[in-house]
């Protein structure tokens, strides 16, 4: 077998786990509205759930209740949160829309306090 021949059967092999490799997203957690959910971190907006939309991240059933930790009520009962979500995420081809992203899959939420977030220049002020 060729030199490069076994580069290609390597790289063939490497591409799924690199495609679906779980991410640490850090930055505001947003529910402003029922069935809306994101994430903004310094790479741009993930989303979660979008209103009226039947697509989920695997694992959405175990987020857990951002309103338990430290929290703000920007609408009633909805409002955002400072937290990380280990995750697998897919970015839009499209560039019009290449800073939303989705999140495909959840494998753990960890809420901050949110001074963490404030902290950090990198972040969007939450809406």
């Amino acid at each position: 077998m060729s030199p490069h021949t076994l580069l290609v059967a390597l790289a063939i092999l490497t591409l799924p786990q690199l495609a679906f490799a779980k991410e640490n997203r850090c930055g505001w957690i947003q529910n402003p509205t029922p069935g809306n959910y994101w994430l903004d971190d310094s790479e741009g907006m993930w989303v979660l759930l979008t209103q009226g939309s039947d697509e989920e991240p695997i694992g959405m059933e175990n987020f857990p209740d951002i309103s338990t930790g430290d929290y703000v009520a920007s609408n009633g009962n909805y409002g955002y949160t400072c937290g990380c979500i280990q995750a697998e995420t897919e970015r839009s081809t499209d560039s019009q829309d290449s800073a939303v992203g989705r999140i495909t899959a959840i494998y753990g939420v960890k809420l901050l306090p949110l001074k963490k977030c404030l902290a950090d220049p990198a972040l969007p002020r939450p809406e």
